[in-house]
């Protein structure tokens, strides 16, 4: 029954259905359990009974973390069928992510537990990137 079970292919495959299946994860938390997202960040969740009529924080929330949910389901999918083209267009939009994300701490705009959101990315982008790279090196040995 075992053997019928789908893994990814390669490194880059193995990158990307980790970051998947984590990113899926944590939207499902922000969907079950948005005060437990706002902890991860390292802020204060604010009870509903405090929260001001036109505090639209949990929407956004909930926006966003619909919008994990399905994109680590298509990181997974992606990963599954081994899809190096797409992997390697998420590299430099993940690096414009952390960009973003770690100027928007640096600039004030947003807290320093949200840094961790933007490393994430970045690190992930990182470590995806430098699997491509080697796979491709590998394979020019091969042909070689």
């Amino acid at each position: 029954m075992l053997s019928n079970v789908r893994l990814p292919r390669s490194p880059s495959g193995w990158t990307m259905a980790v970051f998947g299946v984590l990113a899926a994860a944590l939207g499902v938390v922000g969907l079950v359990s948005p005060d437990t997202t706002i902890r991860l960040m390292g802020l204060t969740p604010i009870p509903g009974a405090d929260r001001a009529a036109d505090d639209h924080t949990l929407l956004f929330l909930t926006a966003s973390s619909m919008a994990a949910l399905n994109m680590g389901v298509y990181y997974v999918l992606a990963a599954l069928a081994d899809w190096k083209a797409f992997f390697r267009w998420t590299v430099p939009f993940r690096l414009l992510t952390f960009s973003v994300f770690t100027l928007a701490v640096v600039t004030g705009r947003a807290p320093a537990g949200f840094l961790g959101v933007g490393l994430w990315e970045g690190l992930g982008a990182l470590v995806t990137g430098a699997a491509l790279w080697c796979e491709t090196r590998r394979a020019a040995r091969v042909t070689a």
